[in-house]
């Protein structure tokens, strides 16, 4: 009984797992990519499409404290009920960790219930916004609180003129983690569900909400996110390229736990890097990427061999790498699940470095 115990709580998702003692993995370690080691403190070049080593010690970012006279945005916030939805209504939960499918070890038998639920949106709206002009955005998932959390860090950046005007969406989840709760159908599903949700149900309320026009550039859309948040970002470009051309992961769970099995994309989004990017052409998306050297590792019962993060997040490098795209990877050592520490120092680096090169249609 003890054992079987154990097993359940091991399979718990990232949040839970990364508690745990996680194994330390090495940036040159073998089959990793190649990478350069920077200095303490020091974040990668805007112009670099590459691996780099980043830690153990980290320096935060000056973009973090308020400066005097640089124009401060503002927070709005409002909640959406899921019964006033379409999409994602009701939602659903489960009461126990699912079993291992005898008929397909890649997935779960989870015994769900719906329920219905509330979903906090926060949005920062820079000083700079016009209205009733277009303004170029980023979505960010597991809201609301990135949107008063990042206000100083884009105040500055935006004063700066290191990043264009932009709108922040911190958009909370449906509840729940991984196979059988909302989160997890919302996030971690291969198809372009959540992203036409946030189309259809969240980007309107905005709108009205908070008196702001939202471009409908696809180039001028962003998707952020960490952990199954960071694969939904890279899930709503890749199915949704029509509205989302750049994306920031920490931590990203290109890893097998879609649920329920689809059997167009059997491994998740750990076929991103074994599949879905090397064998179809480049999509016209910029993505920055970092992960932790003691990021999640979680076998799991599935025993699938998809479920280590660094493994997954260091393959996304190299297809992407291979396959000629805009891409930045970072490895910070010292850091678990989430790299909280480091985020510290890069987060600044990785908002100016997603946004690098855009410009509104009409001056392109």
């Amino acid at each position: 009984m003890f054992k079987l115990r154990m097993a359940v709580l091991i399979t718990a998702f990232a949040c839970s797992s990364s508690a745990m003692a996680q194994p330390v993995r090495k940036y040159d370690d073998k089959g990793a990519p190649p990478f350069k080691v920077l200095k303490e403190g020091e974040n990668p070049p805007l112009d670099a499409y590459d691996n780099f080593v980043i830690g153990p010690k980290y320096v935060p970012a000056p973009e973090r404290k308020k400066v005097d006279g640089v124009p401060e945005g503002k927070v709005e916030q409002f909640e959406i009920d899921s019964k006033e939805t379409k999409l994602f209504n009701p939602g659903i939960k489960r009461d126990k960790f699912g079993t291992v499918d005898p008929k397909n070890p890649k997935t779960l038998i989870v015994e769900t219930k719906t329920f219905d639920y509330k979903r906090k949106v926060g949005v920062y709206i820079p000083a700079q916004y016009k209205e009733g002009t277009e303004s170029p955005f980023m979505v960010v998932h597991d809201g609301p609180g990135a949107a008063g959390g990042y206000k100083t860090i884009l105040d500055n950046l935006i004063a700066q003129k290191r990043i264009p005007p932009i709108v922040l969406i911190s958009i909370a989840n449906g509840g729940g983690d991984a196979q059988g709760h909302e989160r997890g159908k919302e996030y971690d599903n291969m198809n372009g569900d959540y992203a036409t949700y946030i189309e259809d149900e969240v980007l309107p309320r905005v709108e009205k909400n908070c008196k702001v026009k939202l471009t409908k550039d696809p180039d001028g859309r962003a998707a952020m996110g960490s952990s199954s948040g960071g694969s939904a970002a890279l899930i709503m470009a890749w199915f949704r390229n029509d509205l989302y051309h750049r994306v920031l992961t920490t931590s990203g769970t290109f890893t097998n736990q879609a649920w329920p099995f689809d059997e167009k994309y059997p491994d998740g989004a750990w076929g991103f890097h074994k599949t879905l990017i090397p064998n179809n052409p480049n999509k016209p998306i910029r993505i920055f990427l970092a992960v932790g050297d003691k990021d999640a590792f979680n076998p799991n019962i599935m025993r699938d061999d998809m479920h280590d993060w660094v493994e997954a997040n260091n393959q996304m490098a190299k297809v992407l790498k291979d396959k000629g795209y805009e891409y930045q990877y970072l490895f910070c050592v010292g850091q678990g699940h989430g790299i909280g520490n480091a985020q510290q120092q890069f987060l600044p680096h990785a908002i100016e470095w997603v946004w690098k090169g855009y410009a509104p249609k009409k001056d392109k």
